[in-house]
This record gives C-alpha cells, sequence and structure tokens, in this order.
C-alpha cells in the first residue's frame, strides 16, 4: 500500500458559509484521507452543495491529463443542467431523485454528505431555543431580525460564523431549527432535531428545487415553506419529537458510505 497524498476536493468559498465549509471535514472523515480545495481542473471530487449546474459548464469537455473527477452527495440548483457532462465524470451518489431524474438516471439511493456530520462531530446537549438560520444572504434582513428579537426563545444562527463548527453546534443543540439554508435542515437531520423550512423569499436560483430534491431523497414530505411572518406563532408550538423520516435518513446515510469512491479512500491501492 502506497502513501496517499491529498485528496482534492473543490467547494464553493467565495463567501463564507458553513453548508460549504463542513464539506472538508466530512469527506476526510470518510476518505480517511487530508483533504485540501483544488480547482475545477484538478479536483478528485465534488461533493456537498447544489454544484451540478456549475460542474456541467465546468467538465464539459474530457480531461486529457487526469481521471474524471467524482460527484458525490452534490444536486442541482435548477433545471438549467445540461447533461452532457455526465460522460466526463464518474457519479457515485446524487443528492436526491429530482436531480436524478433530470440526468435521466434511475439510481437506487441518495443522499447529502451534510447527513454525516454528525459522526464527524458528537452534537451537545438539547436547549430549550429555536434556531433560526437564515440562508448567508439574508442573515441581515430586518424582518427576521425582527421576528427573533420579538421572542426570547428564539436564536438567530450566523451562517457565516468563520467557526463552521459553531454554527453545527447551534443547530444540533436546538430544540428545534427553522432554516432557510439547506444544510441548515440537513444538519439538524442529521442530529435528529426537528426542523421546518423557511421561505426562501424569492432570491434567484433558490427556489424549492433543491429542498424537494433532497427532501424526496431521504423520504420527508417537504411540505409548505413557513413564512418569515410566522416565526413566533410557529416557535410557541414547534415539534420537538423523533422524526417521522428517521429511517429514511438511516438509509440515505448507508448509502453515502457505500457509495464513496473506492478509488479516493486512504487504503485504495495505487
Amino acid at each position: 500500500m502506497a502513501e496517499r497524498g491529498p485528496l482534492g476536493l473543490y467547494w464553493y468559498r467565495k463567501e463564507q458559509n458553513f453548508g460549504d465549509a463542513i464539506g472538508p471535514m466530512i469527506v476526510a472523515h470518510v476518505s480517511g484521507r487530508k483533504v485540501v480545495w483544488a480547482g475545477h481542473t484538478t479536483c478528485d471530487l465534488y461533493a456537498l452543495g447544489s454544484l451540478l449546474g456549475m460542474v456541467s459548464k465546468e467538465q464539459a469537455a474530457p480531461r486529457t491529463d487526469l481521471p474524471p473527477p467524482s460527484v458525490w452527495g452534490t444536486g442541482a440548483m435548477n433545471t438549467a443542467v445540461d447533461g452532457g457532462f455526465m460522460r466526463h465524470v464518474y457519479v457515485a451518489l446524487l443528492r436526491g431523485p429530482v436531480t436524478a431524474a433530470f440526468l435521466r438516471r434511475s439510481d437506487r439511493g441518495y443522499g447529502d454528505p451534510g447527513l454525516l456530520m454528525a459522526d464527524v462531530m458528537p452534537g451537545p446537549d438539547r436547549e430549550d431555543y429555536v434556531a433560526v438560520v437564515p440562508h448567508m444572504n439574508y442573515v441581515d434582513d430586518r424582518d427576521i431580525r425582527a421576528a427573533v428579537a420579538a421572542d426570547p426563545r428564539l436564536r438567530l444562527v450566523d451562517v457565516r460564523d468563520p467557526d463552521p463548527l459553531a454554527v453545527v453546534r447551534q443547530i444540533a443543540g436546538a430544540a428545534h431549527v427553522i432554516s432557510q439554508s439547506l444544510h441548515g435542515l440537513i444538519v439538524a437531520d442529521a442530529y435528529g432535531v426537528p426542523n421546518t423550512w423557511l421561505d426562501p423569499m424569492g432570491m434567484p436560483g433558490m427556489g424549492g428545487l433543491k429542498f424537494l430534491d433532497y427532501g424526496a431523497g431521504v423520504n420527508r414530505a417537504m411540505g409548505l415553506p413557513l413564512e418569515v411572518d410566522d416565526i413566533g406563532r410557529f416557535a410557541a408550538t414547534a415539534p420537538t419529537g423523533l422524526l417521522s423520516y428517521r429511517n429514511g435518513i438511516l438509509a440515505s446515510k448507508a448509502a453515502l458510505y457505500a457509495n464513496f469512491p473506492r478509488d479516493l479512500m486512504a487504503e485504495a491501492e495505487l
């Protein structure tokens, strides 16, 4: 067995966002290798996030000097994904069946790697607060901040925190999570914290597709998102019991581990 160098992972890092920042930790946990950021021309792997629109553009032509990159647990943001790139990547696992349908695939397993976060870091003890997790572009929204300020049980979670594990701990320690961030919901699911989707408020590219894609992958009925004006009313009676779709989460976690690319593992034969 030869000693392996770092695994080159692409993740979005233009702005600080915990959902992107936890990706290297999770990939390192599963692969057993050191993980470093790598660009589109040299990366070994795409994982975590709605990256397939970007992948479809950046991998439109085959590589000539390196093996094709793998795709593990990522999905589409919207329908604007040209499937021609599929000949130039290895798809190990997709986030959900909505993405699979766009790519004309009929996979049997799905999952977002964020579901493995609780295997990377144990969660804190639960406290009696409701975490409100805006999308990174809405953390300073006046209506969201006013809703949180009006109720002492609500706690605003800033996904831009330079310490992504601090964000994870706030989500994992809540009694309930209300999230406009998809990975706010996914990390809550990872720790078994009941959670509710908050309206993405019309942000371009932020429609419901990626939420529905993830939800379908864990057999979760997403329902309608909560409106910002209803945060306070909902928080008063937010459910705190077991997740009804926990078996779907377990199935996705098993699929994530089983389908991680074998050639990227620390123990892979070289």
